[in-house]
């Protein structure tokens, strides 16, 4: 059955649902004054959380789909790290009071690529700036090619808890075909090292889908990264669109797996981590049987962000710097893409918003059945219609294409409750694509559903 379904659905190209609705919604309607009366509205005591954006890297992985830039020199990473530091400050001006924070996320590119003391300088803005507690989480995103000792310490010493280490894949064949060359050993003493430092949580980044790969390799990538035994795993499928990012280009399509290869990869690296002893969060994350996001999952009250799974539950997502989205309770709202142009608008006093998105009443509906969809692998569509104020008889028979998936042994449908099946659950972007009110035709920009 299941290469029947792969056969129907594998290919379609849909979004991740780290939002909704996706960001191809945004438009530039949404813009600085718009997301600072969204600012000035949130009231004080509301527990948010914050992303920072660095885009340096020092190489191009040829793979990556995030918006960065590549300097050898620290320059414009200094300069960048001025305009950042101002606009924490023009953000915390429109709040009425400083905001309790529990996540804090640095991504990028490299957010390491900066010195140590420039790390520790940023941490120590935002405690002034917001109310960040002893128990607060700080994830920052890690290329262990170019940690170094100093910086390693200096994450130890502002209260880092998280570090997400790209790994991606250890074969050297495909490392060398998306340009990123990394050894085990550096690897192994990045994560070593963080945790001597006092780092608690570390997460590795691996990709399937890649150029060359095959189920062997990264069966054995899964083998050598267990040895280190980080607290999580999270596990995507290269997303192929050299249109939206030139850099791609440069690999190879015919050294691309094929969707049944993909998804038999996807399978193994499942296989492997479950008989390691992690357990399957979702679409695409895995974690040790104690850890928080576990425990979330089991208690139903998993959530989904621009960062993937997460215990994060505040409806408060503030972001800063060059392309970030922040997602608060009126919309999103997403920088300037273009360094230039984002350094400008913050030299002269104004928030950096580009374009976003405000939320309607039925985008608020649609976004919780997606949620639960991705994080449950089901929903009860008529207790989240209630919830809404609606009722869900019309919405579900407005959506043709249900029955198709029933049909097709991918859901279940009972008394307004549906169920994605154990067999299909590789489906589940499928799934929650049904309540999309703005998806159409598949669009290049997103990635393959297996």
């Amino acid at each position: 059955m299941r290469d029947n379904l792969r056969a129907r659905y594998g290919d379609e190209r849909l979004p991740r649902y780290t939002s909704y609705p996706t960001a191809p919604q945004f438009s530039d309607a949404i813009g600085h004054e718009t997301y600072a009366e969204w600012l000035e509205a949130i009231p004080g005591g509301t527990t948010a959380s914050l992303y920072l954006h660095v885009p340096f890297c020092r190489s191009m992985c040829w793979y990556c789909g995030c918006h960065t830039t590549i300097t050898q020199r620290d320059a414009p990473i200094v300069d960048y790290l001025a305009v950042l530091r101002r606009e924490i400050e023009l953000v915390s001006e429109r709040l009425s009071a400083p905001l309790p924070v529990r996540h804090v996320h640095f991504g990028g590119g490299t957010p390491t690529i900066m010195e140590p003391a420039e790390f520790i300088a940023l941490i120590d803005l935002m405690k002034q700036r917001y109310a960040l507690g002893e128990d607060t989480e700080i994830a920052v995103e890690i290329d262990p090619r170019t940690l170094t000792r100093t910086m390693t310490a200096a994450l130890g010493e502002a209260g880092v808890t998280r570090a997400s280490l790209g790994v991606q894949s250890f074969d050297p064949l495909v490392q060398r075909a998306i340009n990123r060359i990394q050894s085990f050993e550096q690897t192994a003493r990045a994560a070593n090292g963080l945790r001597q430092a006092g780092v608690r949580g570390i997460n590795f980044d691996l990709i399937y889908g890649l150029p060359h790969q095959t189920v062997e390799s990264c069966v054995e990538t899964v083998r050598r990264s267990i040895e280190l035994r980080p607290e999580r795993f999270s596990v995507f499928g290269y997303a192929h669109i050299p249109t939206f990012k030139k850099h791609q280009r440069k690999i190879d399509e015919a050294t691309l797996p094929d969707a049944d290869a993909r998804y038999a990869q996807a399978e193994a690296i499942a296989e492997a981590l479950i008989a390691a002893g992690y357990r399957r969060i979702g679409l695409d994350h895995y974690a040790l049987p104690d850890d928080s996001m576990v425990q979330a999952q089991i208690d139903g009250v998993l959530h989904r962000n621009f960062q993937g799974y997460t215990t994060d539950p505040s409806d408060v997502l503030i972001g800063f710097g060059a392309s970030a989205i922040g997602r608060l309770p009126q919309g999103y709202a997403q920088n300037e893409v273009v360094l230039g142009r984002y350094a400008e608008r913050i030299s002269r006093g104004e928030l950096a918003t580009a374009k976003g998105y405000s939320l309607t009443a039925d985008d608020r509906l649609r976004a919780d059945l997606i949620e639960r969809v991705m994080c449950d692998f089901q929903a009860d569509v008529g207790q989240i219609c209630r919830r809404h104020g609606t009722e869900p008889e019309a919405l579900l028979q407005s959506i043709s294409r249900l029955r198709m998936l029933e049909r097709d042994g991918i859901i279940r449908l009972k008394e307004n409750v549906l169920s994605v099946n154990d067999d299909a659950r590789f489906l589940v972007r499928t799934v929650a694509s049904v309540f999309d009110a703005y998806l159409g035709a598949p669009g290049r920009t997103h990635s393959r559903a297996v």
